[in-house]
């Protein structure tokens, strides 16, 4: 059984997980708090959903929050990518991290916020200011991230959500493709074409042809 077999899919594992990086955030800054999010605050989550948090931090320690993640979070399970959005990598005030774990599946992205308290009742905080913005960010990953999402809207029975993310990874790495329709073959094209790009991304490509894989029985008919 892989790692990313549906079988290891079972939210209870996944909301344990969740509790633990809660705990390490917490831990890490006196004054801050640290919440659940998205469909996980809603009890709106299926197998599939994100690990979606939000670190909220004094002011002054923003900083040093942010850079002591990739350290906080290994310590509860070992970081096999991290990337930040480029949107807001030189924020001040406001950071949105994308990761992923070791042995766990590839559904189960963390996505945290990470919020200075002034700016906390500002959800769009910096979203438009050119001198947050980062260029150190990798589009091959992207991509990745993408094929990932297209597993996950395929199997959620949403094919038009799923062509489109191919879509958008194709062009993000700048590789002109055709869909052919077949779910498995065009998703395990965009995986190889990210590595070839960026050969440091190729454990992470690997993963996400397991992924692929693990669920092509599930994925729908071809051209569907």
């Amino acid at each position: 059984m892989s790692e990313e077999c549906p079988g290891d899919l079972d939210p209870a594992r996944r909301a344990a997980l969740a509790q633990q990086l809660l705990g390490a955030l917490r831990s890490h800054c006196a004054g801050s708090r640290a919440e659940p999010r998205g469909s996980l605050a809603k009890g709106t989550a299926d197998a599939y959903s994100d690990i979606d948090l939000r670190w909220i931090v004094p002011d002054g320690r923003f900083a040093d929050c942010a850079a002591a993640v990739p350290e906080l979070l290994g310590t509860v399970r070992d970081v096999a990518s991290l990337r930040i959005d480029p949107e807001l990598g030189n924020s001040r005030g406001r950071r949105l991290l994308f990761v992923d774990f070791e042995g766990l599946p590839l559904f189960w992205r963390l996505d945290l916020e990470i919020v200075a308290l002034p700016v906390v009742d500002r959800p769009g905080y910096d979203q438009d200011n050119p001198a947050a913005r980062s260029d150190d960010w990798s589009r091959p990953a992207s991509a990745l991230a993408n094929a990932v999402a297209a597993v996950k809207a395929l199997l959620r029975g949403r094919p038009d959500t799923a062509r489109g993310l191919l879509e958008r990874g194709f062009a993000r790495i700048g590789v002109a493709d055709m869909l052919s329709g077949d779910w498995f073959t065009d998703i395990t094209r965009l995986a190889g074409a990210a590595a070839a790009i960026e050969p440091a991304r190729g454990p992470l490509a690997a993963r996400v042809v397991r992924l692929a894989a693990d669920h092509r029985t599930d994925l729908g008919r071809p051209g569907r």
